[in-house]
């Protein structure tokens, strides 16, 4: 090799070497990235904007860039993850074999000036791959740590688009390394990020639903119910029972109607018994030792005036024509405590042969005549009632009353109008009592039992409910559980004798039409709604006002007092706070 060449080679060695003196940090920063890949080296290269276009298309394949947008959509969740596995994945390190470096073998092979400006491109070669994943990784992190602060704003949401739709330019690679010099990934709270959202978002419905309801209340649910249907089969009344029972009273029932027509004149034209109460209603529990018979006598046109502010009482006058019971009028009006001890006297000679049939002491105001005897070890007790027939339209106090509209409908509310009713001989308080020359014991009590009878024999909004091929409800049910309370309260407590099987009958009915429908009533539910039957009939009592059914302005709590009837409430709370104890 001659002198010059020499030479030359020398000079074109040391600009060589004056170059990479000048840039001494960048090889050092690079070979650092072959290591381990790092974010300050992003900040410090700025290639150009042609060098970039040829790096992505030699070194970026169309498998990394969609590995690239799919850990970019991957970011967006909370999982806060960061595994080692993934790092590996997005960013392979550069192998450290010699062989492989592209910067010894452009100096191998290319002499001169353009060895250097080669030298330049494969330096920038052996960076830009990492500044692209560096990039991607950055705003993977960026996404997971706004996200775990679960506040991500406009301008942070579209810079997301852009990582999933687009590859980076060296500028928003530079602001994307700025951004990710701040606050570090959430990937040390991961865990309580995720312990968070798994509280907040439960997986699905049913188990939200079991987590609201605490176990031993499902299981205290279960017992309730299991109580309520065991009590309900105790208190059914055996079949030969209640064909014994029957058979005797319509044998001393048809006596009684025999002996009336035959040798009586005031009460010959006694017409077929109604049959109400309990029994007849299949609302009788425990034994069939009850029984309920009006005789009613028709009374043609007379005039029904209001005894009394609450339109329950009402005094009675014949208007013209002649009647066998004028022989009961005084001043005008027809006295029903003459009446009453007529019929009295009456019944006893009708079973004075009926030596195993006891006519019980009068009780005062009590409009009926009862009868006991045994069945077997069984006591019977048979009330028959003396009633007049009114066939004329209801008094104006019961405009308001009988709200079945919404449940049975207004045609049915039409037609049990039109049935009449019927008055029997009782009064409220003291006889003596003196308003508008009548006396107490002489006025009549309005009685709508035949409509009760009828509502309860076909309480359904749907005129299948219970029947064969229809759906049961519980509403009957609900009704013999509440009386099989209230009957056992009266025996352990003598405060509460003045409430009565009505006032829960009544109960009933202003929650059957404030429930109209008979998916309120279903039969599965039966413990729900006996515990909403008792709420209504504690919110009675508490509140000490429980309307009759038929006539509003009467309250059926007055007698009782506002003091039996808190006593009560509380008693009836605190069985069904305790599961029924009473019922076991």
């Amino acid at each position: 090799m001659s002198e010059k060449t020499k030479k030359t080679s020398r000079c074109r060695e040391k600009d060589l070497t004056e170059d990479m003196k000048q840039k001494p940090k960048e090889q050092k920063k690079t070979k650092y990235t072959e290591e381990k890949p790092s974010v300050k080296s992003t900040r410090k290269e700025k290639p150009t904007k042609n060098v970039t276009e040829e790096i992505d298309k030699q070194q970026r394949t169309p498998t990394e860039n969609k590995k690239a947008t799919v850990q970019g959509a991957e970011g967006k969740k909370c999982g806060g993850r960061t595994n080692a596995t993934e790092q590996e994945t997005t960013h392979p390190e550069t192998p450290k074999d010699a062989t492989n470096d592209p910067l010894k073998t452009i100096k191998a092979k290319t002499p001169g000036r353009k060895n250097k400006l080669a030298v330049k491109f494969a330096e920038e070669t052996k960076v830009q791959p990492q500044t692209q994943n560096n990039t991607t990784n950055a705003s993977v992190q960026i996404t997971k740590r706004k996200t775990c602060a679960g506040k991500i704003k406009p301008e942070e949401e579209n810079a997301k688009e852009k990582t999933k739709t687009q590859p980076e330019t060296p500028q928003d690679t530079t602001k994307a390394s700025i951004q990710t010099a701040g606050p570090k990934t959430c990937a040390g709270k991961a865990k309580k990020c995720r312990g968070e959202a798994t509280k907040m978002q439960p997986d699905t419905l049913k188990d939200t639903t079991e987590a609201c309801v605490p176990q031993d209340r499902r299981e205290d649910k279960a017992a309730v119910d299991s109580i309520l249907r065991t009590t309900l089969e105790k208190l059914k009344i055996k079949r030969n029972d209640r064909s014994d029972a029957a058979e005797v009273v319509n044998s001393i029932k048809r006596k009684i109607i025999m002996h009336l027509k035959q040798n009586t004149e005031c009460f010959k034209e006694v017409e077929d018994p109604l049959h109400t109460g309990s029994y007849y209603e299949n609302l009788k529990i425990s034994n069939p030792d009850e029984f309920d018979v009006m005789l009613p006598i028709p009374v043609g046109r007379v005039k029904v005036s209001p005894f009394g502010s609450d339109g329950a009482f009402y005094s009675v006058a014949l208007k013209r024509g002649r009647s066998p019971l004028q022989k009961f009028e005084e001043n005008g009006t027809l006295s029903g405590s003459k009446m009453l001890n007529e019929f009295r006297a009456e019944v006893k000679k009708s079973v004075k042969q009926c030596k195993e049939w006891i006519v019980t002491k009068k009780k005062q105001g009590c409009p009926a005549v009862t009868l006991t005897t045994k069945v077997q070890t069984t006591t019977i007790s048979l009330d028959v009632v003396l009633s007049l027939v009114v066939k004329s339209s209801w008094p104006p106090f019961t405009k308001e009353g009988l709200k079945i509209d919404g449940w049975l409908g207004t045609k049915v509310k039409r037609d049990y109008k039109r049935n009449g009713y019927y008055l029997v001989p009782k009064y409220e308080g003291r006889g003596m009592v003196e308003n508008d020359g009548v006396f107490a014991r002489d006025v009549w009590r309005i009685s709508f039992s035949h409509i009760e009878k009828a509502i309860l024999m076909n309480h359904g909004s749907e005129k299948t409910c219970c029947e064969k091929g229809g759906e049961p409800c519980c509403r009957k049910d609900c009704l013999k559980l509440l009386k099989h309370l209230l009957s056992l309260l009266k025996e352990r407590h003598r405060l509460f004798d003045k409430f009565c099987s009505y006032h829960v009958k009544t109960t009933l009915l202003h929650a059957c039409c404030s429930r109209t429908k008979d998916s309120d009533w279903r039969a599965s539910s039966l413990s729900h709604c006996f515990q909403r039957l008792l709420d209504d009939f504690i919110a009675h009592l508490e509140s000490g006002v429980l309307n009759n059914f038929f006539i509003p302005a009467q309250n059926l709590l007055s007698g009782p007092g506002r003091h039996r009837c808190s006593r009560l409430a509380h008693c009836i709370r605190e069985e069904r706070d305790q599961g029924f104890p009473i019922f076991k």
